[in-house]
């Protein structure tokens, strides 16, 4: 999928667009403790909350910590159509997003507020978390350079 930066606010909110193609989702991430605010534009998507692996919202989930192994509890999912709006933040939980359908693409508004540039991803299967830069595939309508450096970092 790709992130879209429409406004960046001021330094006070990042608005973004993300174009889902068939089938595509996110990591399970955190909002670096932002709030997030989410709009379906065109099609629709399915989220997947967790619970933290500490079972409580942190700045760092260290990678070694001793939730290493243990599987992330989903306690909700839900799935958003058109028009459809919704909200979260690091102490509601852990999200996944998702384009379910294999025949129709999404397109889904985003407000961050504060904006960020880094927030964890973590392993479904292990709880683990790694830091993750958070990239634009374009910034006010234009394209991005493509930096070769960021393709061996953990990107969002």
């Amino acid at each position: 999928y790709t992130r879209n930066l429409v406004d960046e606010g001021n330094g006070k909110f990042n608005l973004m667009l993300l174009c889902w193609n068939e089938g595509q989702g996110s990591s399970i991430h955190s909002h670096a403790n932002s709030h997030c605010f989410l709009k379906v534009l065109s099609g629709s998507v399915k989220e997947e909350l967790f619970e933290w692996p500490t079972g409580k919202p942190s700045d760092v989930v260290n990678a070694n910590s001793e939730t290493d192994g243990k599987a992330m509890k989903k306690w909700a999912e839900n799935t958003y159509p058109q028009n459809q709006c919704t909200y979260i933040n690091d102490n509601i939980g852990l999200t996944v997003l998702e384009n379910t359908s294999h025949s129709e693409k999404a397109v889904t508004l985003h407000l961050h507020t504060p904006p960020f540039d880094e927030c964890q991803c973590f392993d479904e299967r292990t709880g683990r978390a790694v830091t993750a830069k958070v990239t634009f595939w374009s910034k006010y309508g234009r394209r991005t350079p493509f930096n070769l450096l960021c393709s061996t970092e953990n990107t969002i």
